[in-house]
């Protein structure tokens, strides 16, 4: 017997295993804990895995609203005020940025879902970005800035 809170045991902590059909003096003879009749008395059967015993299944009784479009792509978003910071840190060497280098530095959180680059804040420093996506905005200011943009394929 231990002595440590981890190890206590319950001494029906396991009931055994229920053995049905090996006669009457087992307790569980005849219909094998089955009952009289029906189908689930007989071998073979199955139900359908939401049946509730007719009752309407809970997938049928909640009501179901809303889309979800199967085809959307779910972009990883970076802001041009985050590309700046990271420039500024000395995080985004060469002024190359690839979702590669802002997985990196730590601007995206997966390696391999796309990024799309969007306008919000200013950006001064000169970068080669290659991106998945970007915005109208955030193209503007880094041409603007002597940048140049392509699109990932």
């Amino acid at each position: 017997m231990s002595n440590h809170l981890g190890e206590l045991r319950s001494p029906n902590a396991h009931r055994p295993r229920k053995r049905v059909g090996r006669g009457q003096g087992s307790g569980h003879g005849g219909t094998s804990t089955r009952g009289h009749k029906g189908a689930g008395s007989r071998s073979g059967t199955s139900r359908k895995m939401a049946f509730e015993g007719g009752q309407m299944p809970y997938v049928r009784r909640v009501p179901k609203f809303g889309f979800r479009n199967h085809s959307r792509v779910e972009y990883q978003e970076v802001n041009l005020a985050q590309l700046q910071t990271l420039v500024d840190k000395g995080r985004l060497d060469g002024g190359n940025v690839t979702p590669e280098t802002l997985y990196s530095a730590g601007a995206v959180a997966h390696r391999s879902a796309p990024v799309k680059v969007l306008g919000n804040g200013e950006i001064s420093a000169s970068l080669t970005l290659t991106v998945h996506s970007i915005s109208a905005a955030a193209r503007t200011k880094i041409e603007g800035a002597g940048g140049t943009v392509t699109l990932h394929e």
